[in-house]
């Protein structure tokens, strides 16, 4: 599956990347939610993949072309995450491909094709970034930290995600919004953010980067402090180390905003 799930998301890359210098047909599925040709082509291919090794399995894909997502092994797909971004020719893309077993990740990967960077975890047996081991950050004082963050659609997720910002912004070294939520996980995990927060989250956002995280060294949970699990709409992630102390600020800022 491990093997499989690297090479699916290898296959979609090609295909991204060879039409990213190229226009393409954007159209909105939802309120601010771009879809273009090459996310369905990627998915197309990944799933096929799947489908020809693994045709038991269930999948449950961004684009609409899985299946009901019952059975023991779920795969939970992303072909590309950062579309707003790929086609406004921003190049922070990728493909995000997890596996889960009985609702648990066991297996996450996350391609970056212009960049040819691979993020991978399996449970129990750490995180990779092409080929070597990666831990998450040691920054252990929130001042020093960076912090990722990503909008959401609604106009009601965007005024959440505001009011947390305006209080997390003056008590960390800076921000970022880099509008792929599964690479931005990758990044927390390989320690290039220190945190990563995200209120309106899919589970193919979050099925392989969560687990990057977790294998990391890192910590993920909602913004109230309970437990992660895929399928959840919020997030924080983190080297572990400034977690409570953000989740503080977090937990003040919602209490205060009366949400």
């Amino acid at each position: 599956m491990l093997q499989t799930a690297i090479e699916a998301a290898k296959r979609a890359g090609q295909v991204i990347a060879e039409r990213y210098p190229a226009g393409r047909n954007a159209t909105f599925k939802g309120y601010r939610d771009l879809v273009t040709d090459t996310d369905v082509a990627a998915e197309a291919v990944i799933l096929d993949l799947i489908r020809a090794r693994f045709p038991d399995h269930a999948i449950l894909a961004e684009e609409g072309g899985g299946d009901e997502a019952h059975g023991d092994y779920v795969w939970v797909v992303d072909p590309l995450d950062g579309t707003t971004n790929y086609a406004h020719h921003v190049p922070v893309f990728c493909t995000s491909i997890g596996v889960l077993e009985r609702c648990q990740p066991i297996i996450g990967v996350i391609h970056d094709p212009l960049r040819e960077q691979t993020f991978v975890a399996e449970r129990g047996k750490g995180a990779t970034f092409n080929g070597e081991p990666i831990h998450a950050s040691a920054t252990s004082r929130l001042i020093h930290s960076v912090v990722g963050l990503d909008w959401g659609h609604s106009d009601e997720v965007r005024g959440q995600t505001l009011d947390l910002l305006l209080q997390i912004a003056p008590r960390c070294g800076t921000v970022r919004a880099l509008g792929s939520a599964a690479l931005a996980l990758a990044y927390v995990a390989a320690g290039w953010l220190d945190a990563y927060f995200n209120l309106s989250l899919k589970p193919w956002d979050t099925a392989a980067g969560t687990l990057l995280v977790a294998e990391a060294g890192g910590r993920c949970t909602t913004l109230k402090g309970e437990p992660f699990c895929v399928g959840v709409p919020t997030c924080l992630a983190t080297n572990d180390l400034i977690h409570d102390p953000l989740l503080a600020v977090m937990c003040d800022t919602e209490a205060g905003s009366g949400r």
